[in-house]
């Protein structure tokens, strides 16, 4: 084992050194590689430069921003050309379809697209498919079929250009018409509207379409005609969609009398307090009920004579008793009777024959007083007197309906800020109204709103300092962060820092430790029967360098002075690796000891 030949690491510096392979140091050592480490090294190596082109590049893309959500229903080349005679530059996003430009150049290209009149199309089908050739057997249900898709797509048109409406579908069931009362149908129309996100349709938009609909329509009524949504909500019912009108309209009434008379308030105590000075609020509380009432009444001590009708009729006549004679004439006369008195003869006479004197108990004629002419026996007369009242009692009949929006009462309450003034020093003071000052501001504020304390109204001025505002102004500023220009800057500062990451933790250790290995010193054999200063100087040689194996290539080993540990596992890893290697050289070892 004394004779085994050991190869130490010494500095060559007899020979001629190698220069390097086309003067770089770690091509030489690279050319020692295996080829499928070299492979693996190259390849690393490009997707390295790759990936730092690619976020270089990354770094300095624009920002783009959507111009439009999708080309669907316009017409891409039109929209193309008028960019690109713009100079404006887009892209097209492969997922969604959206055409996208830069953040700056959005505003311009919007401008663009709207003074090229280029607006997207709904799809919609309207009145022009009937400007279209008709084949010369065309049927009437073909005729009726165009009819009708094309009222649905003007209707659909009609509806899409409500504010919160994207777009609409309008389906009608219009059935063929009959001769027969019996076999008569109503149409119907069902309509289904897509709303923007984030947007609903009040009430009242949702009667104007179902009456839109139902009034483009013959005979088609109110109550056939269905509004869905998107989602699958029911919009039309009819019964809610009154009752939440009518609700609307009377909050919206009632708001509306409020702030008249907020305003009101606001008009007279402006010019006195100034602005900011003073806060008031309104509340009014309004009636809407319909109350109609009819009354009628009568006064009987004033009644008053109507109508009166009288009638007075008397009949003479101086013939005989005429007509057949019956068995009442052929009776004979009662017996007759002297008159008891002298008033009497009258009653005695009649017997007498009309127009014949009238006799007296004795046969004398009776003899008129008045006339001293004989009394004549009256001829046959008919006297009838007739009247007729009408009287009328004093009546009064009222019909009272009362207004909608009633005002029933009225409550006002305004707050004033205290008074603020300079002291002898000259700095603001603040004080407050006294009681007569808010005395008088109630009165003011009575009559701008038509204060009447029958109604029940309530007007309250009361006077409290106000709290200072402490809202600072900077607050409102946009955050730097939401500036456009730093995702700019952020871009652009980490794609340095991922070059010099790439540069410095991969490109450069990879460089240095092929160039470091080339540049190792040579080993050089050393005879076992060397001198004491060369053996001094090989014991220097192992303390500081490490041990290598002689072989086809140069394995190093550990220094004696990292430890057995090391130099064990070194040599486990040797053995491992090459066995091969480690049996030539313990066979060289043998045959030295030989």
């Amino acid at each position: 084992m004394a004779d085994a030949v050991s190869n130490v690491p010494v500095p060559a510096g007899g020979g001629a050194e190698k220069k390097p392979l086309l003067g770089l140091s770690f091509l030489e050592n690279l050319s020692e590689m295996s080829v499928l480490r070299q492979i693996g090294l190259l390849v690393g190596l490009a997707a390295s430069v790759a990936i730092g082109f690619a976020v270089v590049l990354w770094s300095q893309q624009p920002d783009y921003r959507p111009l439009l959500g999708s080309l669907a229903g316009m017409d891409a080349n039109q929209v193309m050309e008028t960019l690109a005679a713009a100079d404006i530059a887009y892209t097209v996003e492969p997922n969604s379809g959206a055409l996208l430009v830069k953040t700056d150049d959005l505003a311009r290209a919007r401008l663009k697209l709207a003074s090229a009149g280029i607006a997207q199309n709904d799809g919609n089908v309207g009145f022009e498919i009937l400007d279209k050739e008709q084949g010369l057997g065309t049927s009437q249900f073909m005729e009726a079929t165009r009819y009708r898709r094309g009222l649905e797509g003007e209707l659909a048109r009609t509806i899409s250009s409500l504010n919160n409406v994207k777009g609409a579908r309008v389906h009608l069931a219009i059935p063929k018409s009959s001769v027969f009362v019996r076999d008569e149908r109503k149409p119907s129309a069902s309509v289904l509207v897509e709303l923007y996100p984030g947007r609903t349709l009040e009430p009242s938009q949702v009667m104007a379409i179902i009456n839109l609909v139902a009034t483009s329509v013959p005979e088609l009524n109110k109550s056939q005609v269905t509004v869905v949504d998107q989602k699958g909500n029911l919009l039309s019912d009819q019964q809610e969609l009154s009752e939440l009108t009518m609700a609307g309209k009377q909050f919206d009434y009632s708001r509306r009398m409020e702030g008249l008379y907020t305003q009101r308030v606001h008009n007279i105590l402006q010019p006195v307090l100034g602005s900011g000075r003073y806060k008031a609020e309104v509340s009014a509380d309004v009636d809407f009920s319909a109350v109609e009432s009819t009354s009628e009444t009568f006064n009987p001590d004033q009644p008053a004579l109507r109508s009166e009708q009288s009638v007075d009729e008397q009949r003479q006549s101086s013939l005989p008793p005429q007509g057949v004679p019956g068995a009442l004439s052929n009776q004979p006369p009662g017996p007759a009777s002297a008159p008891e008195q002298a008033n009497q003869a009258a009653a005695a006479a009649g017997a007498v024959a009309p127009g014949q004197p009238l006799l007296d108990a004795n046969g004398q004629q009776v003899i008129d007083p008045a006339t001293g002419q004989p009394m004549l026996a009256p001829y046959p007369a008919d006297k009838r007197k007739q009247s007729t009242r009408n009287y009328e009692l004093d009546r009064s009949i009222s019909y009272t309906k009362q207004q909608h929006g009633r005002l029933r009462r009225l409550s006002v309450a305004v707050v004033v800020d205290d008074q603020v003034g300079l002291n002898e020093a000259g700095e603001a003071v603040r004080k407050p109204w006294t009681a007569d000052d808010l005395a008088r501001f109630t009165r003011l504020v009575q009559d701008a709103v038509g204060f009447d304390a029958s109604r029940g109204d309530s007007v309250s001025v009361i006077n409290t300092p106000f709290v200072p505002d402490t809202f600072d102004d900077t607050a409102m500023e946009i955050p730097f962060y939401s500036q456009p220009w730093f995702w700019d800057v952020v871009k652009q500062v980490l794609g340095v820092l991922f070059i010099l990451v790439l540069v410095f933790g991969v490109l450069r250790p990879v460089l240095k430790n092929l160039t470091t290995t080339a540049q190792s010193k040579q080993l050089l054999p050393v005879e076992g029967g060397a001198e004491a200063g060369e053996g001094d100087a090989v014991d220097a040689a192992l303390a500081n360098d490490r041990v290598s194996l002689s072989g086809p290539q140069n394995i190093m080993l550990p220094s004696p002075s990292e430890g057995y540990e090391a130099q064990l596992n070194a040599i486990k890893n040797l053995v491992a690796e090459d066995p091969g290697r480690v049996a030539q050289v313990v066979k060289e070892w043998i045959n030295a000891d030989e």
